[in-house]
């Protein structure tokens, strides 16, 4: 079989319209193993097939796509870097969005192989194209790009091709395209700044990161909802959380909250901003954190009272986060009777809410009232038997009525909660 689609392979080679024979290779194609194919890898003649991607034929350009999907695997990546890289310069900036996907998914390959990304790293041209594929409508080609920028970026020599040249000066290009793009490319930065102190380095010198962190702070809402989502994800590193207190950021966003009060648009950005300080508590530590920035634990609270479902969820879904260790769980119920009514809140919620909402507070629940067996203390044990009494006056009518409703999530969400209680 992989004879006879090398033998039409060399026949789609010598027509000008081989529409028929493309075809019937696709369908020679889809019965022969990959590693018959392999054993080929001598006789696939590609370039033929990319050229007829030029040509203006919605059909044939299909064919081809699909046809080169399968016979590029068969390919080494180190090859294809080396024997098709202008083919690849060209389908990244072909009009179909689906051959720019194809040659996105080989740059993905040489990417990952120590082999060949270097012939990515000495072609300035096919990086260059990569980086404006940033900006293309398509997102899936927006999202392999990303993908593939970052992955170069895992090395000394990537960084320097990424930031040490005239590849920063196209980045930056591009982030004018418009917001979604900009958005894009921090999500870029963020994801290289993740790696290593080194990475956050390179991309603080660019300009860029401070660019995020002053659109974080400024003054449009909408902006800073969508800015905090990639300031969280840094924050999941610990030298990311090192870099946002040495520049007072942490302390800007707790001003912020401070000040959403008197912001009539403050339910834009306001859960973004409790999310990013409920992950950094129980990244780092659930009472240094809430003692520093205590107005976080007041608006947790507050947000438990309001009317606004998305509001209530975020608090429940933080106040889980919190009570997922013991310190946070302490933490917890220091705060007094203060605890105790918003248990009795989230109790309420658990019973009436909708759906979804019922789930994240049955989830929470289960979060605050789990102990490790290690830690099941006399102290603790007593003090999750207190807060499971403060759910409601009858909490174990609450959950059995929860659980025989028809709905597998609702049922499983409570279950949990039994076995939880049950530890």
């Amino acid at each position: 079989m992989a004879a006879q689609a090398v033998s039409l392979l060399r026949e789609v080679s010598r027509l000008e319209a081989p529409l028929e024979e493309l075809r019937a290779l696709q369908s020679v194609l889809q019965s022969v193993p990959l590693s018959e194919l392999r054993e080929q890898a001598a006789e696939l003649r590609l370039g033929p097939l990319f050229s007829l991607l030029n040509e203006h034929h919605r059909e044939q350009t299909t064919l081809c796509v699909s046809i080169l999907e399968r016979l590029l695997q068969a390919l080494e990546p180190v090859h294809v870097a080396r024997n098709l890289r202008v083919d690849l310069q060209r389908g990244l900036t072909h009009p179909n969005d689906s051959v720019k996907i194809l040659t996105l998914s080989q740059v993905g390959r040489i990417v990952e192989n120590s082999d060949a990304v270097t012939e990515i790293l000495n072609n300035a041209e096919l990086l260059k194209q990569i980086v404006y594929c940033i900006g293309g409508e398509n997102l899936s080609v927006a999202k392999a790009a990303i993908k593939s920028l970052s992955r170069i970026s895992l090395t000394q020599a990537g960084l320097e091709a990424l930031f040490e040249s005239n590849l920063l000066d196209d980045l930056k290009s591009v982030m004018e395209t418009n917001d979604i793009v900009r958005y894009r490319v921090y999500e870029l930065i963020v994801e290289i700044s993740s790696v290593s102190p080194e990475s956050l380095n390179y991309c603080t010198t660019s300009g860029l990161v401070t660019q995020l962190l002053r659109e974080l702070t400024g003054e449009d809402v909408l902006v800073r909802a969508t800015c905090i989502e990639m300031v969280t994800s840094l924050a999941y590193t610990h030298h990311g959380r090192q870099y946002l207190a040495q520049e007072g950021v942490i302390d800007q966003i707790s001003n912020i909250i401070v000040g959403a009060d008197s912001d009539a648009f403050s339910s834009f950005y306001l859960p973004g901003f409790v999310k990013f300080f409920g992950n950094l508590a129980i990244m780092d530590s659930p009472q240094q954190i809430c003692e520093r920035y205590p107005v976080f634990v007041e608006k947790v609270f507050e947000m438990t009272e309001s009317q606004d479902p998305t509001m209530i969820g975020v608090a429940v879904d933080t106040i889980g986060i919190l009570g997922s260790n013991v310190e946070g769980k302490q933490v917890l119920q220091k705060t007094g009777t203060r605890f105790e009514r918003l248990l009795m809140r989230i109790g309420y919620q658990a019973k009436n809410a909708s759906t979804e909402l019922k789930i994240r507070c049955l989830d929470a629940i289960s979060s605050l009232f789990y102990l490790p067996p290690d830690q099941q203390t006399d102290d603790l044990l007593r003090m999750t038997e207190s807060w499971f009494s403060s759910l409601s006056r009858d909490p174990l009518e609450l959950f059995r009525g929860i659980s025989n409703q028809p709905f597998l999530e609702l049922h499983c969400a409570a279950l949990k909660v039994f076995t939880c209680s049950a530890l």
